[in-house]
């Protein structure tokens, strides 16, 4: 089988699934002409106004890959635990990603481009000019997308001089008035009235191992935070059950305010005392606390997580 698939995470946002439909576009340019960029998972409602709005379909769905092709190119994400089931039983050839590196390896030589910024769909505009590759204009509305998802309208601690570069190349590209468009489509990924508790929770989930114990960290965008708690008793409820489903240790959830830039985490399992430890919080009577200016995950979440698991 010659066909490779290429996919972002599992429980795909914004970026997973438009880097996925950008990289297959750069890999055709550059002469590799069987891929097809599917998704470990639907769009979330923020990803349907993006597709929607540019006139794009979603991408296939798959839970699987071995049983398709032999090789796999990654976008958004490397670590075995947010990939396809079967990932250890296909060849990796390429990965393009902004987060960590870990639990990961192959048996063979790869292309691998790691940055530390903001989005991947940063780095792949970044390499669209580097191979003097042409964006199209509904390729770059989806990447500026994703890259406004990523960075909360650049207001993230995770944006960096090369996102605010890449927002201005591929705004004027796409005709995009920035902060227009931006806020609407970051308003259309917060209504959560028609969410069940366990999209919720798990809808933007990622799993990590700190210090043996396994993590699950979730994080929901609102514009409300009361919108998200009026519903605590029936959340916590469903994170223990995830945390015996799943084998989970603990089971956070961040919930952020994207216009104030602040958010409340909610925790279910053990040891919280480690939450508590990261953050220099002590968490309530109901286990929640207040994170003032904390709003990533990647940056302001899991790094002192990670140290207080040490």
């Amino acid at each position: 089988m010659t066909k490779q698939l290429i996919f972002g995470h599992s429980n795909p946002d914004t970026d997973a699934i438009v880097a996925a439909k950008a990289f297959a576009y750069y890999q055709t340019q550059m002469g590799v002409k069987d891929v097809e960029a599917v998704a470990l998972g639907n769009p979330n409602p923020e990803t349907e106004y993006v597709l929607n709005h540019f006139n794009e379909p979603a991408p296939r769905v798959v839970e699987t890959v071995a049983n398709e092709v032999d090789s796999v190119m990654l976008v958004d994400h490397n670590e075995k635990q947010q990939s396809a089931q079967d990932v250890d039983q296909v060849t990796v050839t390429a990965v393009v990603d902004h987060h960590r590196i870990a639990n990961f390896e192959t048996a063979q030589p790869l292309f691998y481009r790691a940055e530390p910024v903001g989005c991947t769909s940063t780095i792949l505009t970044k390499m669209f000019k580097e191979a003097g590759i042409e964006i199209p204009a509904k390729i770059a509305g989806l990447m500026l997308s994703a890259i406004i998802s990523d960075t909360l309208l650049l207001k993230s601690p995770t944006t960096t001089d090369d996102d605010r570069k890449a927002v201005e190349t591929l705004a004027k590209i796409a005709d995009v008035n920035v902060e227009e468009y931006g806020l609407a489509m970051l308003k259309a990924g917060t209504d959560l009235s028609s969410k069940s508790e366990l999209e919720l929770v798990d809808g933007d989930a990622k799993s990590f191992d700190m210090g043996g114990k396994k993590v699950r960290i979730g994080q929901v965008n609102t514009v409300d935070l009361d919108d998200v708690f009026a519903r605590e008793d029936a959340l916590v409820k469903t994170m223990e059950d995830e945390n015996q489903k799943n084998g989970y240790d603990m089971f956070l959830l961040l919930a952020t305010n994207i216009l104030t830039s602040d958010s409340r985490l909610l925790v279910v399992g053990e040891p919280k005392e480690m939450v508590e430890k990261a953050f220099d919080v002590k968490l309530s009577d109901h286990n929640i606390a207040d994170l003032p200016g904390v709003v990533s995950r990647k940056k302001q979440v899991v790094p002192p997580l990670m140290k207080a698991f040490e």
